[in-house]
């Protein structure tokens, strides 16, 4: 099955390297570009892609405008947000918005890749570092809840979920709450990104998650990684 993409992003020279990226992916096909937000809805209404990549900032109207109108008129659109922000406030603005994935400028062509392929499937994709970052501000205002602030640090015991994951499963778990690529999680481990993918599959089933974001907020709210 051949996944249909739209980019919308005001610089060329960038809009068209992510398509070359792209276009290395036999299953992939770039149906249509853009310049500018304002021309979302029509891209998508004319070309009905499966998945649309979005820059955050464009001139006229931005990424996270032209997302709320996409999703006003098609509600199941999958919008892909790029950016140079990783502060949470764009994030979480963005999601709310109705975006599924969260991509900084500095991802790598894999990251890139990997995330249209989960987008596409119906899941979310964060780019890692993000991820990161909302695990640190849910642990903080979680820390704050219990013990009030004013430099307060709860100590939390971790208990490796020995009981639903193997122990290499839980080591790529921790690296997952770390903010690692996949590529990340391979040279920590030694082990191959096809292997990391083999395991993130695995600990998706069976925690019963559909991305890797949902695996680790999970985690974090049942005490099975450390935040760093």
């Amino acid at each position: 099955m051949t996944t249909k993409i739209v980019i919308i992003d005001d610089h060329q020279l960038f809009r068209e390297g992510v398509k070359r990226i792209l276009d290395f992916e036999s299953s992939f096909e770039v149906v249509a570009e853009g310049d500018d937000g304002s021309e979302a809805v029509n891209l998508v209404e004319q070309y009905n892609p499966d998945v649309v990549i979005m820059d955050i900032n464009m001139p006229n109207v931005n990424g996270v405008e032209a997302t709320r109108q996409l999703i006003e008129k098609f509600p199941d659109s999958k919008v892909i947000i790029l950016s140079i922000h990783d502060d949470e406030n764009y994030v979480q603005h963005a999601l709310k918005t109705g975006a599924t994935g969260y991509l900084l400028k500095e991802m790598d062509a894999d990251a890139l890749i990997e995330a249209v392929k989960v987008v596409a499937d119906g899941g979310s994709y964060l780019h890692p570092k993000v991820t990161h970052n909302l695990v640190k501000e849910y642990r903080r205002l979680a820390v704050e809840e219990v013990g009030g602030g004013d430099g307060y640090v709860q100590q939390v015991e971790i208990r490796r979920p020995l009981h639903l994951l193997t122990r290499r499963e839980c080591e790529v778990l921790q690296l997952l709450a770390d903010g690692k690529s996949n590529r990340g999680i391979g040279e920590s481990l030694f082990i191959s990104e096809k292997t990391v993918k083999n395991h993130v599959s695995n600990i998706l089933q069976k925690m019963n998650v559909n991305d890797r974001t949902q695996a680790v907020v999970v985690a974090i709210k049942n005490g099975w990684v450390e935040v760093k």
